[in-house]
């Protein structure tokens, strides 16, 4: 086994490689080469009409403000809040889709790749490197691309799974040793801690968990101390995993497939999260098209979903992606999982959200604000959970939804829902 030594070139020498016309893609979170894509904007001046393409990301993100419009066109297949507001006023634009189809849209010409920009490990004896915290569809782009620009990062992880790709596949080494992204963790409130127990109270011991990032998330997770034999399969995971695995709860015993390895196409946590996988043989990053296909995801028997919604209406219709015709962030993986989940042997489907939002208003309404798109349908959702609590819909008439799902909206909003599904479904609801 020979150590690898690649050849490195500055940043700008590796950019060179990019061409007006070229449609280039990179990784989400964490793993966006922060770094090369500031060189790529450097070259702004010299380039026109390049595509981009990225799931959810972080930070920099020069390339969708107005003065490099003529350089720079974003085709997003998620949206965050560092390109919402490009995104919304036509600077940028999405691309409608389940997260499963996007390494599929990209490997199936639906579109094009020329070039990938990247974020890797240290190279490993063999003539590896690791694409770290995030494969997504990242993979299914450097099969395609005519070229792949590697910023090479000491302080990115080693991860397994598809994430480890031979140094032949790359084109151009970049040095910089820069510290990850990483998240931050607001305290829980009591609306969260409520919503936490009323989901936990739904898992049982042997599930395989579904469970991303954010508030309700990391609530659920702090309910799961007394169960057993939980597991990982997931579009990502993030700190709130660790106290579990590092106590057991999490082994990943009872999945049928992966037994015993914790599964996400991407990660975004703290430094300890990137400790934690860092050369973890029990930790996989993959495909999506492995990790979000529902098929497969259904192959683990009681596979929990845990997704959230911006609206739900009185039948059930969960919008995700947009607030009316604004689009707000993106399907994601919900409908993958939620499709996954219900057909999982003893699987639990599972929409929790506040019945609030900050403002007042209520996230359980009469019918979807106007221009909503609907990512979860009525005929897939089963379990809508709040703070006042859970109700399963699946397999229910209309007026019994609604009736569900008034009983567990904001008290502020029942008197409205009860008048709404009256006049719709002709039934009193007390």
């Amino acid at each position: 086994m020979n150590t690898a030594h690649p050849k490195y070139v500055t940043a700008a020498e590796a950019l060179q490689l990019v061409r007006s016309g070229d449609r280039l893609h990179w990784p989400c979170v964490a793993a966006a080469p922060e770094f090369l894509i500031q060189a790529l904007v450097a070259r702004a001046a010299d380039l026109r009409d390049v595509h981009i393409t990225h799931l959810y990301t972080e930070g920099y993100a020069d390339y969708v403000l107005p003065q490099y419009a003529d350089s720079f066109h974003l085709d997003s297949f998620f949206i965050g809040g560092n390109v919402r507001k490009a995104t919304q006023s036509g600077l940028a634009d999405y691309i409608p889709c389940s997260l499963s189809d996007t390494a599929r849209i990209i490997r199936d010409g639906y579109q094009r790749t020329d070039g990938v920009l990247v974020m890797v490990s240290e190279p490993d004896a063999d003539g590896f490197v690791s694409l770290g915290t995030s494969v997504d569809c990242t993979l299914a782009a450097i099969e395609q691309a005519r070229y792949v620009i590697a910023q090479v990062n000491k302080h990115m992880p080693y991860c397994y799974g598809d994430a480890r790709i031979p140094l032949s596949k790359i084109t151009a080494f970049v040095r910089h040793d820069t510290p990850l992204l990483e998240a931050e963790f607001p305290a829980l409130s009591d609306q969260d801690i409520a919503i936490g127990k009323h989901v936990a109270a739904l898992i049982p011991d042997g599930a395989t968990l579904q469970i991303g990032i954010g508030n309700i998330p990391n609530a659920v997770l702090a309910q799961l101390a007394g169960h057993k034999h939980l597991g990982i399969h997931s579009e990502m995971f993030s700190d709130g995993v660790l106290p579990l695995i590092e106590s057991g709860v999490i082994d990943g015993s009872a999945k049928k497939i992966d037994v015993g390895q914790h599964v996400a196409t991407f990660l975004k946590g703290t430094r300890r999260l990137y400790d934690f996988v860092d050369h973890n043989p029990a930790v996989h990053i993959d495909d999506v098209t492995y990790t979000n296909n529902p098929a497969v995801i259904a192959r683990n028997p009681k596979v929990v979903a845990l997704n959230s919604a911006i609206q739900i209406d009185l039948t059930g219709q969960v919008c995700a992606d947009s607030i009316g015709t604004k689009m707000f962030s993106g399907s994601g993986g919900q409908l993958d999982f939620m499709l996954g989940a219900a057909a999982s042997e003893g699987g639990i489907p599972i929409v929790a959200m506040p019945a609030i939002t900050g403002k007042g208003v209520s996230k359980i309404v009469p019918t979807l604000a106007e221009g909503a798109g609907v990512v979860t349908p009525r005929t897939v959702v089963h379990w809508v959970v709040t703070e006042y609590g859970a109700v399963n819909l699946f397999g229910q008439p209309l007026a019994e939804r609604a009736r569900l799902l008034t009983s567990i909206a904001h008290p502020s909003a029942r008197e409205n829902l009860a008048q709404a599904a009256s006049e719709r479904f002709g039934v009193h609801i007390h």
